[in-house]
């Protein structure tokens, strides 16, 4: 049964905390609605209403795109080892960007990860609960390093130019706000 609360609990936290996975869904108000895997350690809980997560470059930006036109984000964890549960956090995101005020320490907040291109602090009004009874059990053997490999092997440079190739719009033609050299891409 799905309970509704204004906030996380110290429960709730607890859970988050030992999820390996989450994802994240956006949609602006015409076009693709996007969900998003995120791993490795990129998911902050800052306090009992806001969350920060950091995005890494990839192959798209939809999540900026999207916030850009409607800020609404949400973010949901599951139970893939031990007791089923899903628990969804509702909010409106705000994104941060290398070189904006405040990202030094946003950013400081996440182990040093390579191709750091935002992060989104999500201001949450509502936690939703459910059962998870369908979700399937998998074992965690372990986080990839493919990532990271890639972006070591772009180098700095080659990080920039992927970004402004890939990733200055979304999949629906949005811009996405991307910021390089304090200026817009």
């Amino acid at each position: 049964m799905a309970q509704r609360y204004p906030q996380i609990t110290d429960r709730i936290r607890r859970f988050i905390e030992a999820q390996h996975m989450f994802f994240v869904a956006s949609a602006a108000r015409t076009g693709r609605v996007n969900v998003s895997p995120k791993g490795l350690d990129t998911l902050r809980i800052l306090d009992a209403n806001k969350v920060a997560w950091l995005n890494l470059t990839g192959s798209g930006n939809e999540t900026a795109a999207h916030i850009l036109d409607v800020p609404r984000m949400t973010l949901m964890f599951c139970a893939f080892e031990g007791n089923p549960w899903i628990v969804r956090l509702f909010g409106t995101p705000t994104m941060m960007q290398p070189g904006e005020d405040g990202w030094d320490e946003l950013v400081g907040l996440f182990p040093p990860q390579r191709g750091s291109r935002q992060v989104f602090v999500l201001d949450i009004d509502l936690v939703l609960t459910s059962c998870g009874f369908g979700v399937p059990l998998y074992s965690f053997e372990g986080d990839r390093d493919v990532l990271d490999s890639w972006a070591a092997k772009k180098g700095d440079d080659g990080l920039l130019a992927y970004q402004r190739e890939k990733n200055a719009e979304s999949l629906d033609g949005f811009p996405t706000g991307l910021v390089q050299d304090g200026h817009h891409v």
